[in-house]
């Protein structure tokens, strides 16, 4: 207890410096518009900072790279203590006085929005405002000295500035615009968010970045239109602004803005998932375009992005293990992986598969059913015939003439750094179709800590609503195939089951899940963690040394390359030059940094794996001179497990009745599902009356 009482003081230290700092950053995006920062920060800065080895350069990554950089540090350290501090969170009050900061507010348009989210946003709008309108204002002054290099009116001079501003607020969108989407951030979890839940934040950036930059783009063509200077548009400049850079990364940036447009996206995901790849050719022009010196200000979002692409990349590379499947009779199959012991992962965590012989390219993201405690060396994931590359695994798995191996790569797992589903007195799980598949992941965990632990657990309601009994098979899928505890578990779980295309039980029986098992292949390897059992002191290193190596490298370049021909000659170093070796030194740091990180687990992970097969093989021969009781263990009836099962024929669940006859002073409404499914249950936990539940919305659609 007192090493958990210091390792949550430490955990609360971190918390406080990296707010510090975060707020310090902060404060930089406050004043740098204003007069201020121009006539006495800056000139200390740089009086502080002046060196030959980074230049300008140097003052700006100071400002805006490292704080960031560190708090990332801090975040990996801060994960490591999480991850250490392993024991099981008894049920507690929740904060009676903080708990309205979750609750719903907005349900429909912008999505599910609880307060803390609105006032953050609603924060960021306005620094937006506050950033844009000191910045117009700041250069406004410029203006008359301006015109004296100009032969232009005042009016056209202050469009120019308003243009140039335009862009200017654009990166700061696109500052936050990449932490959402780097899957293992080391900085969400700190604010309990997951790169999945956070999705809605790239898109709300994205949308306003875009909205900026093509304003942006217009209005200069606009004001080139007006002032006769149409030739603009084609000018690549190596000691300004290069304008032919711009364009280009503006035209990359429209083509993946307007394929996520929802209706091009559900109906031509490939080419929305393609288009999206622009992105690198977006991000290296943009640079070219403003110089490496001010593209500092939104590098260190994408830095850790690139480190999280990276490291994506290397265990893309490996081809795993699959086990088995389970086939429904539902369209829906049940792919069981092997899994090293030291791989764990908390319930709701989701997997990206790709299977070369449907697609070489895509990946698809599934939310992982096995729990890491109940299966050790196994994990799970549910799959849903929703589309032609989940139709074509299915038709591929199920066919008579089924394969006997099955090449398959993964990325992941992904998910929360912890859960607080124990902290609540009862569990109200409500999944519409294949949304059910989380709340197995959460089920198995229970029926672990009940089971095996011999810890309290909360009472739990399983509402499922399905459109015909066939689906009814998945409720199978709630047991593993294996490792079932036996029936002395004392788990309070009903399950209340909604099918509305029928009204009545159908006469010919739901056919039983088919299982069919996959040959090993020597290539094939357990899914491992990436970077070791210590995986996020890794990344701490990775993101330290990377950025060391980059500054090495830097600074030697600024030192003998640049430096000499900005001091010595009239004509200064190309910023084109100089943009593009920047961005070489960042991807040569971080493949070192990452490439050595990943080798060494890799080595680590293999004789784990030679351990682990040596291990199952002498398990397999003592179970097969055993008297088979495992045989019978794992043939254990869900009704084991389960208090009661409903069937409702031909309607559908009454969800405000349901949740407001909870009595439980403590209730967690866990939903996963269509929209408006999410959307009126929201809307019911948003009701003052239902003080007593808790939201939490579980969805990985976009």
């Amino acid at each position: 207890m007192a090493s958990s009482a210091v390792i949550t003081t430490i955990r609360g230290a971190i918390l406080l410096l990296a707010l510090i700092v975060f707020l310090g950053n902060i404060m930089m995006w406050i004043i740098m518009p204003t007069d201020t920062y121009y006539n006495d920060w800056l000139l200390h800065i740089l009086t502080a900072t002046n060196s030959t080895f980074f230049g300008i350069q140097g003052p700006i990554m100071l400002d805006f790279t490292l704080p960031i950089l560190f708090i990332a540090v801090l975040g990996c350290i801060y994960m490591h203590l999480v991850k250490r501090n392993t024991s099981i969170i008894q049920r507690g009050k929740r904060d009676e006085n903080f708990k309205f900061l979750k609750r719903p507010m907005i349900v429909k348009g912008f999505g599910i929005v609880n307060v803390t989210e609105l006032a953050l946003f609603t924060m960021f709008i306005a620094l937006c405002v506050w950033y844009y309108a000191d910045y117009v204002r700041h250069c406004f002054k410029q203006v008359p000295l301006l015109q004296m290099t100009r032969s232009e009116k005042v009016w056209q001079t202050k469009f120019d500035r308003v243009a140039m501003v335009t862009g200017t607020t654009g990166n700061l969108c696109l500052t936050f615009l990449f932490y959402p989407v780097t899957r293992k951030s080391s900085i969400l979890p700190m604010l309990g968010l997951t790169s999945e839940a956070s999705i809605k934040y790239h898109i709300w950036l994205g949308h306003i970045a875009m909205g900026l930059f093509t304003a942006h783009g217009f209005l200069y063509i606009v004001y080139w239109t007006i002032t006769n200077r149409l030739s603009e548009m084609v000018k690549w400049d190596d000691h300004y602004v290069s304008n032919i850079a711009g364009e280009i990364s503006l035209l990359c940036g429209l083509a993946l803005w307007i394929t996520t447009y929802p209706k091009i996206r559900r109906k031509m995901f490939e080419l929305f998932l393609y288009t999206h790849y622009l992105y690198i050719f977006f991000i290296i022009f943009f640079i070219l375009h403003i110089g490496i010196g001010f593209a500092c200000i939104m590098l260190p979002g994408f830095y850790l992005f690139v480190i999280d692409r990276y490291l994506r990349f290397l265990q893309s590379r490996q081809k795993v293990q699959l086990v088995s499947a389970r086939v429904l009779s539902c369209e829906t199959i049940e792919l069981n992986f092997s899994k090293s012991r030291g791989l764990n992962y908390t319930p709701t965590s989701t997997i990206f598969i790709n299977v070369p012989s449907i697609s070489k390219l895509q990946w698809h993201p599934f939310t992982i059913t096995s729990s890491s405690n109940l299966e050790a060396e196994s994990l799970s994931v549910v799959i849903k015939c929703e589309g032609s590359w989940t139709r074509n695994l299915y038709d591929v798995v199920s066919s008579p003439s089924s394969i006997d191996h099955l090449q398959v790569s993964v990325e992941g797992p992904y998910g929360p750094a912890s859960t607080h589903f124990l902290r609540h007195e009862k569990l109200v799980m409500i999944s519409g179709g294949s949304g059910i598949a989380p709340f197995i992941s959460i089920i198995r965990e229970l029926i672990y800590i009940t089971c095996t632990l011999k810890c309290e657990t909360p009472k739990i309601t399983l509402i499922s609503v399905f459109k015909n009994s066939s689906h009814l098979s998945i409720l199978d899928l709630i047991l593993p195939i294996s490792n079932t505890p036996s029936n002395s578990c004392n788990l309070d779980l009903q399950i209340e089951a909604y099918v509305t295309r029928e009204k009545m039980h159908p006469k010919d029986k739901i056919e039983s899940p088919r299982t069919i098992l996959f040959k090993p292949n020597s290539d094939d390897v357990p899914i491992s963690p990436t970077l070791g059992p210590n995986s996020w002191l890794s990344l701490a290193a990775i993101i330290s040394s990377s950025f060391i190596i980059f500054l090495v490298l830097l600074g030697i370049f600024t030192q003998f390359v640049v430096y000499p021909i900005d001091q010595n000659t009239s004509k200064l170093y190309s910023y084109t030059k100089k943009g593009s070796m920047n961005m070489l030194f960042i991807c040569f740091s971080i493949v070192v940094a990452s490439s050595a990180a990943f080798l060494w687990n890799k080595k680590q992970n293999a004789k784990e794996a030679k351990i682990q097969v040596l291990e199952e093989s002498m398990t397999s021969e003592s179970s097969n001179s055993s008297n088979g009781e495992d045989i019978e263990m794992e043939s254990l009836p869900i009704e084991s497990i389960i208090k009661s099962v409903n069937v409702h024929y031909g309607q559908r669940p009454d969800f405000e009745r349901i949740l407001l006859d909870v009595k439980e002073s403590s209730v967690g409404v866990l939903v996963s599902g269509p929209k408006k499914m999410r959307q009126d249950v929201a809307a019911i936990c948003s009701h003052g009356q239902a003080d007593n539940l808790h939201f939490e919305s579980i969805s990985f659609t976009w």
